[in-house]
């Protein structure tokens, strides 16, 4: 009795070793084909359409190799006490800060209009409600926007759900969005940095702000990865 189960064992073992993985060269083909041809087909209709294709297909693969995303960057430290994309996400938000902080400066010293400056954000109760919401459906929907259309790309239909969602809210949102603006947000208060400290001293302290929480973000991996460790 015994030796004939391990027969059927060895028999199952043997066949899953033989058994190979499907080859998907094919649809790596056809996909690559489907990607050209559009890009061939928005070329005849305008430059800038191609080049936006092409800019989303690098953002798009730049998300799914460095497995970039919001959630996890909040969710991390709590669950994994990883911080990599935290930190990731902080030296993003540096870049980006330099980066429109000389473009909008540029402006300014040219005595030119200084875009989004005629539209600083406001901070109130909506902007706490919102991030609150939002933060808690990001943890159950497993990612953010980029997240979420990097997995759908990937093949996972639990995220189809989610992005079927993400559009409905977003629509539901922007219809809403008049009342929340008369009823919060005009009455929230602007908070623009170079107004009170300068461009220098707002990208200062700007830049100040990252670097302190990715200094706590470190240690706060580096402690519990210790803690593990013993």
């Amino acid at each position: 009795m015994t030796e004939g189960v391990e027969r059927k064992s060895s028999r199952a073992s043997a066949g899953g070793a033989k058994r190979k993985k499907k080859n998907q060269l094919p649809i790596a083909v056809v996909i690559f084909v489907v990607i050209a041809g559009i890009g061939v087909w928005l070329g005849f209709r305008g430059e800038n359409l191609l080049l936006y294709w092409l800019l989303g297909l690098a953002f798009g693969f730049v998300l799914q190799r460095s497995r970039f995303c919001f959630t996890a960057s909040m969710r991390d430290p709590y669950l994994t006490k990883s911080t990599s994309i935290t930190r990731a996400v902080l030296i993003a938000f540096a870049l980006t800060s330099i980066g429109f902080t000389a473009i909008k400066y540029g402006y300014f010293a040219n005595g030119l209009a200084i875009p989004g400056q005629s539209f600083v954000a406001t901070i109130s109760i909506a902007t706490a409600v919102g991030a609150i919401m939002f933060g808690i459906g990001m943890v159950i929907a497993g990612g953010c926007a980029s997240g979420t259309l990097m997995r759908v790309g990937e093949g996972f239909w639990m995220q189809v759900i989610s992005l079927f969602f993400f559009i409905v809210g977003s629509l539901w949102g922007a219809h809403d969005f008049g009342w929340w603006k008369r009823t919060f947000m005009l009455k929230g208060f602007e908070v623009f940095l170079p107004d009170y400290l300068g461009w220098l001293g707002g990208l200062g302290a700007n830049l100040l702000i990252i670097a302190v929480i990715y200094v706590i973000a470190h240690k706060w991996e580096k402690k519990h990865s210790n803690e593990l460790s013993h």
